[in-house]
C-alpha cells in the first residue's frame, strides 16, 4: 500500500517543476532570434518616426 501513495507524492513534487523547467526550456531557443528581430522592428520605427517628424 505504501507504493501507490509514495507514487502520487512523487508525481505531485515531478509536476510543478517539470512544467516551470520545460516552460523556461521552450522560450530560450527562441531568444537569439526574436531578439534581433525585435530589435530591428524597434529601429524601423524610430526611424520612421525621425523622418516623419522631420
Amino acid at each position: 500500500m505504501s507504493k501507490p501513495a509514495d507514487h502520487s507524492a512523487h508525481a505531485d513534487h515531478g509536476h510543478q517543476p517539470s512544467e516551470e523547467i520545460d516552460a523556461i526550456e521552450s522560450i530560450v531557443p527562441m531568444m537569439p532570434i526574436v531578439l534581433p528581430v525585435a530589435g530591428g522592428v524597434l529601429m524601423f520605427l524610430l526611424a520612421f518616426i525621425a523622418v516623419f517628424m522631420a
